[in-house]
């Protein structure tokens, strides 16, 4: 059985996994108090559906980008697990976890995760047997993403009401904006990811495991 742990951003979540089936979920805003929060929620979720830290096989989490303290939090709590317990771990970009959930969508596809500050954190994302990330990470706002996009693009992320109704406003059939659903990231999701990888062999060494940051000045781009 998986944990997975997502920190990345003030959207959290947690979920079980047994290969076959989510047995149990939680996603909340936990208003950047990870710290204290992360523990007591993996001790609820597992009490849920009476399993202990002991029957976990596997362990995953969302290496960044997001928040740089909850981040840290996520990432601190998954190798500590990891390494306690001897069992496996796989790091999972938090853009990889939304663009996981839309594998039906067609190409191009950017995905946004919040940065602080009106900011987001952008990757795009093109097709070939699955999604691959198309460059580096950008920082961009509702204002100026897409300003250079000549082909229609699907865009998902954690975008709210007013941000989604500027970006349609700007960009009109340049975008396709996805449902409300599809701008939280699941843990669900993060577990599925990390259940395949597993079996595959491609698992991350807890000790020298890193979390994404993006620098705090870095130019916002379109």
């Amino acid at each position: 059985m998986i944990l997975a742990i997502d920190t990345a951003t003030r959207s959290a979540g947690l979920a079980v996994h047994d290969g076959y089936v989510v047995r149990a979920e939680f996603t909340w805003d936990t208003s950047d108090h990870h710290t204290v929060e992360l523990m007591p929620r993996i001790v609820e979720l597992l009490d849920q559906i009476n399993v202990s830290i002991d029957q976990l096989s596997g362990l995953a989490v969302a290496i960044g980008p997001g928040s740089f303290t909850g981040v840290r939090v996520g990432v601190a709590a998954a190798k500590g697990l990891a390494l306690a317990r001897n069992i496996p771990l796989v790091g999972v970009r938090s853009t990889d976890i939304l663009a996981y959930a839309v594998r039906w969508c067609p190409p191009p596809l950017v995905v946004v995760v919040r940065a602080g500050r009106g900011r987001w954190i952008a990757a795009r994302y093109v097709k070939e047997d699955a999604w691959q990330q198309d460059g580096d990470f950008s920082l961009t706002t509702a204002d100026v993403i897409g300003a250079d996009w000549t082909t229609a693009t699907t865009l998902c992320g954690e975008l709210s009401e007013g941000e989604q109704k500027t970006v349609q406003q700007r960009l009109g059939d340049r975008v396709q904006l996805l449902p409300p659903a599809f701008s939280l990231r699941r843990a669900g999701f993060l577990a599925e990811i990390a259940w395949e990888r597993i079996q595959a062999g491609q698992i991350d060494d807890p000790a020298t495991l890193q979390p994404i940051y993006l620098a705090p000045d870095q130019k916002v781009m379109a």
